[in-house]
């Protein structure tokens, strides 16, 4: 897949497994919560379906969730919450991460969510390239 305007993919380095626990650990070390690991690979083995290996990864920075979610009228942008990042393998064997591109999706929103919205994507992609890149 060619990167878009919205989401954005890159080819890691390491096997589907080792990607995760890598962004994993980047995002922690940068403060971010992992609330959850969502293994699609089995799930949909449980639903008698076979994919290569998917897993979702979120992650969550309060103090950015926080500044989105004060203000009712802000509160619309929990739709985009957490924070997601997918790794998975395709038919190369190559595993691959994929992250959208919250900052071109909040142009709408109002002040305080993209100031939020844009700090949150720039660490996002920060953690990414710090495991794509081996830094």
């Amino acid at each position: 897949m060619k990167n878009n305007p919205l989401i954005i993919e890159h080819a890691s380095p390491f096997d589907v497994e080792t990607t995760v626990a890598k962004l994993i650990a980047a995002a922690t070390a940068q403060n971010w919560q992992n609330p959850a690991v969502h293994n699609l690979q089995q799930s949909l083995a449980n639903a008698g379906k076979a994919v290569r290996p998917v897993q979702v990864i979120e992650i969550c920075k309060p103090e950015y969730s926080g500044a989105m979610l004060e203000k009712n009228h802000e509160r619309i942008v929990s739709v985009m919450m957490p924070c997601r990042i997918s790794v998975y393998q395709k038919e190369d064997g190559k595993a691959y991460i994929a992250l959208l591109n919250m900052e071109a999706m909040a142009s709408e929103m109002p002040a305080t969510a993209v100031d939020a919205i844009r700090a949150a994507n720039n660490e996002s992609f920060a953690i990414v390239k710090s495991v794509v890149e081996g830094q």
